[in-house]
């Protein structure tokens, strides 16, 4: 998950024009509850008290907005899951932790982290390309911490696997449920390995 520089430049961004993360963070909340389409960009505005126009003075399109939502939300992620990694660490634990920090961003992450997961790059005309050098951008640490923990050739697969199964847990997990995200995260990865090796 480690963001190519040029990748993640855009998506560091401090909070301190606080009209626009009022902004960010209403088109969020509202995108995680009604997808990109099901959410106009009059609701937005409704939603910080402004004009559709003033929304466009910040960002020219609802495609461009949702870019901004979906880089913050990926710039959390990659903070909780760098820093619960260390170079020097063993693999296969490496892996465990950044798995279970990408695991705990997107169960406690709020509104940014679930529109990371709900609104798909192929959902967004306009915006597809962006989207898609955001997410790879992500993934390529994981690609390295894959790389040191599973034999190839099934490292592409085993990533796909992972990844989709950790994003899928937002739909069935329940804070009253025995296992918590990164029990649950090293079951998913331990239950992978085993059945890489079958």
């Amino acid at each position: 998950m480690g963001i190519v520089a040029a990748s993640i430049a855009p998506a560091v961004r401090t909070r301190g024009n606080s009209r626009r993360d009022t902004l960010l963070d209403e088109a969020a909340r509202l995108f995680r509850a009604h997808g990109y389409h099901g959410t106009s960009v009059r609701e937005i505005a409704r939603a910080i008290d402004a004009t559709p126009g003033a929304l466009y003075s910040h960002y020219p399109s609802k495609a461009d907005l949702l870019l901004a939502v979906y880089r913050e939300g990926v710039r959390r992620i990659v903070d909780a899951v760098e820093s619960s990694v260390t170079p020097a660490g063993e693999p296969v634990p490496m892996l465990i932790a950044a798995c279970s920090a990408h695991l705990t961003a997107l169960l406690e992450g709020g509104d940014y982290a679930s529109v990371v997961v709900r609104v798909l790059p192929g959902d967004v005309e306009g915006a597809e390309a962006a989207l898609l050098e955001v997410r790879d951008s992500y993934e390529t640490r994981f690609k390295r911490l894959i790389a040191r923990a599973v034999a190839p050739p099934q490292r592409t697969i085993f990533r796909l696997a992972l990844l989709g199964t950790l994003n899928a847990v937002p739909t069935w997990y329940h804070q009253t449920g025995k296992l918590r995200p990164p029990q649950i995260a090293r079951n998913i990865v331990l239950l992978l390995m085993g059945a890489r090796k079958t």
